[in-house]
Formats: C-alpha cells, sequence, structure tokens
C-alpha cells in the first residue's frame, strides 16, 4: 500500500492537466496575452526608450551616475544640481545600463561606418592632404579643448541646447513696452461677449500667446480623438506620434477651426489650410531646430498647389503644470517659452513679400516626465489675398 500511494497521486495529479478545466485555464490565458500583447512593450520600444535617454544626458548635460540613480541632475561648479526631482527615483539596473550603451554602441557604429566611406574618399586625395598637413603649423598646446566643428547646423544645435538647458530669456514687459497684454475681440462679433487673452510676446518675429484657448473638455476630446491615428505607445516614442484630424469627422475640430478664424481672420478650411495635426511627444520626445515653410519649389507641399505655409497656429493640449521643459525656443531670436497648457501660439512664417522668415526657426525641447500634446495648424498663401495684404514696400 505504500508503494502504491505515489502512482495513485501521479495517476490524479496527470488527470488534473488533462482535464477539460486545465484546458480552458490554458486557453482563457492565451486569449487574455493576445488583448493584452498589443499594450506591452517590445523590443522596439526598450530601445526607443534607452535613445530617449541617451538624448536627454546630451541635451541637458545630465550627471550620468546621478541618471542612474533616477535623478536628473548637471553638474554646476562641482555640485550636482537637480534639474527635475521625481517625487519616487527608480534606479536603472544593470541590463538596463548595458541596453542604453548597447544603443549607444549601434548608433556610434553606424557614424564610424560613414567615417570609413568618408576615409576611402580621402585616400584618392593622400598627397593634397600631406601637403597641408606639412605646410600647417604645430600644435603645441596639449590642453586645447574639443569643440564643434563651426558649422551653421552645429552652431543652431548649440543656441538650442542653451535654450533648453537654461529659463526663459523671454524679455519682460517693463523691459519691452511695445510687448502687451489685452483682451482682444479683432472686431469679429463672436469675441465681443467674451473676448480672448492675447499677449504678445516677441515682435521679431511677431509671435502671438492667446491664453485659455480650448478648454480642458475640447483638449481631452482631440486627444482622445487622436489616439487611433498615433501608436498604441502613446508613452514611448522618443520622436512623435502624429494623427490628422478632419472636421467632418470631430465636432470639437470644427470648433476649433472657426475660433482660429476669429482670431486671425484666416480661412483655415482645407484646401487653404491643412487639417489638425495632432502630435504626441514621448520619452526624450523633442523636435529639432526647423522652419514650417518650405524653401524649395520641389518640395511635395507645393503639390497642394495653395501656396507656402503663411502661418502657423500650434495649441498646447498637455493638462500636466509639471511636466518638464515644454518649451518652444526661438533660435534666431535666442528667445524661449513657456506654453501655458490650453494656450495657443500664433506666428506668420513669411514676410508680406512671401519670402521666408529665418527668424522663425524653432524647436521642441526633449520632455523629461510625462509626455506632451500639441496640435497644429498650419495655413498656406492661397485664400488669404483679402486677410493678408501686399505691402507697397518690396522689402517687408
Amino acid at each position: 500500500g505504500i508503494y502504491n500511494e505515489p502512482s495513485a497521486t501521479i495517476s490524479e495529479w496527470m488527470n488534473v492537466v488533462n482535464s477539460n478545466e486545465a484546458e480552458e485555464n490554458i486557453n482563457a490565458l492565451r486569449e487574455g496575452y493576445r488583448r493584452m500583447e498589443g499594450s506591452l512593450p517590445k523590443l522596439e520600444d526598450l530601445q526607443g526608450a534607452a535613445q530617449g535617454l541617451m538624448r536627454l544626458q546630451d541635451v541637458y548635460h545630465l550627471h550620468v551616475e546621478g541618471l542612474v540613480r533616477g535623478h536628473f541632475q548637471r553638474i554646476t561648479d562641482g555640485n550636482a544640481i537637480d534639474i527635475y526631482k521625481p517625487p519616487v527615483s527608480d534606479t536603472l539596473s544593470g541590463d538596463d545600463c548595458f541596453l542604453v550603451g548597447k544603443v549607444g554602441h549601434t548608433v556610434l557604429f553606424l557614424v564610424y561606418k560613414m567615417n570609413l566611406n568618408i576615409i576611402y574618399m580621402v585616400h584618392f586625395n593622400v598627397e593634397k592632404y600631406e601637403k597641408l598637413l606639412d605646410e600647417s603649423p604645430p600644435v603645441t598646446n596639449q590642453s586645447l579643448d574639443l569643440k564643434r566643428p563651426d558649422s551653421t547646423y552645429l552652431r543652431t544645435r548649440n543656441v538650442y541646447e542653451k535654450l533648453c538647458q537654461t529659463k526663459s530669456s523671454q524679455p519682460k514687459h517693463f523691459e519691452n513696452p511695445r510687448l502687451f497684454c489685452d483682451s482682444f475681440t479683432n472686431g469679429n462679433p463672436g469675441l465681443l461677449l467674451q473676448p480672448i487673452k492675447r499677449e504678445l510676446i516677441s515682435l521679431h518675429p511677431y509671435v502671438v500667446l492667446f491664453h485659455s484657448f480650448v478648454t480642458r473638455a475640447e483638449a481631452k476630446s482631440i486627444r482622445e480623438y487622436a489616439v487611433p491615428g498615433v501608436s498604441a505607445f502613446m508613452w514611448k516614442h522618443t520622436e512623435l506620434d502624429i494623427a490628422w484630424l478632419k472636421e467632418s469627422a470631430h465636432g470639437v475640430v470644427g470648433k476649433v477651426d472657426r475660433r482660429i478664424t476669429m482670431v486671425t481672420g484666416l480661412n483655415v478650411q482645407p484646401p487653404y489650410a491643412e487639417y489638425l495635426q495632432v502630435v504626441n511627444y514621448g520619452i526624450g520626445g523633442h523636435y529639432e531646430p526647423h522652419s514650417d515653410h518650405v524653401t524649395s519649389d520641389s518640395s511635395p507641399l507645393y503639390r497642394l498647389k495653395t501656396g507656402n505655409r503663411v502661418a502657423m497656429f500650434m495649441i498646447y493640449l498637455t493638462l500636466d503644470h509639471k511636466n518638464s521643459l515644454k518649451s518652444l525656443g526661438y533660435i534666431c531670436s535666442n528667445s524661449q517659452k513657456y506654453i501655458v497648457w490650453n494656450g495657443a501660439l500664433f506666428w506668420w512664417n513669411l514676410h508680406i513679400n512671401g519670402q521666408g522668415n529665418v527668424d522663425t526657426l524653432h524647436a521642441g525641447c526633449p520632455v523629461i516626465v510625462g509626455d506632451k500634446w500639441v496640435a497644429n495648424k498650419w495655413v498656406h498663401e492661397y485664400g488669404q489675398e483679402f486677410q493678408r495684404h501686399c505691402s507697397l514696400n518690396p522689402e517687408e
């Protein structure tokens, strides 16, 4: 009897394993996993998060040791200064650090391959470069600091990083009396009972901030409408996720379009303007310095046959006031503006004569915490002939 007990137990266990109830549980587990699979991070999401951390460290010059411990710090005069202190700090494990290093190594390997191509081309000019080296004076100072090459792009990059690292340098109203705040109706009957709060924040380039342009409910609706059009991983992308919303599909979009027309006087209905673009920025999400107007006649934008992007209207949809460094930096004018959560920025991309305004070069700083939602409305030249008149001065 003693030796028969184990056999009976094993037999009972096999009956349980092969029972209909066990099979139903396994199928339910598989079905549950299939439903959740779309919301679980994949390898590309993990690599994107690693790239986001690398970007944050690079742009904000974060202290690597502090970043590993979950602290966003910069070394100033030998001391670690917090630029953002999360309520809970998550420490990176050894595997996490290895992954970040592995992703970084892959990027460096691509740069290395590019350099190999350059070396291959230089091989055919060896004599020329040897002659230049002979004619160059010897370098005697061994303490020279390594600096970026003096190119236009890298000079812009330096200013961009400086703007992201420092607080706003926007002049105060008392420093420039031509900057002002007021209650604005634009002569539109729809704004007489409830004028919009307008703040002129820059003259060159001309930039206006409209406070409380959308309500909390409208911002939430626009974000929800955009979700099916962007990635399911709203938190993970290091670059950005984009969706385009049409007025015909979403009533709140039409309401926002009409409000843009009231405050600007511009025709924002397609084809004279593009559909509302909704953008989500995740970990390290950013936008490099760029201009919205096109500079080449071969641009696909001209296939619309509605001219260049004459103006830009950008609405900030994020409700989190503590979302760090969600600014729009104007590179040429060396200024930075922190956008209020339901406000909107408006500026002209083109001069009155139709030439591009280089002072509208702008960028989005990498997001340190949370995520960022922005809605963009690009207005084109055609359709605005009676809204923005030509000047008698061809230089304007």
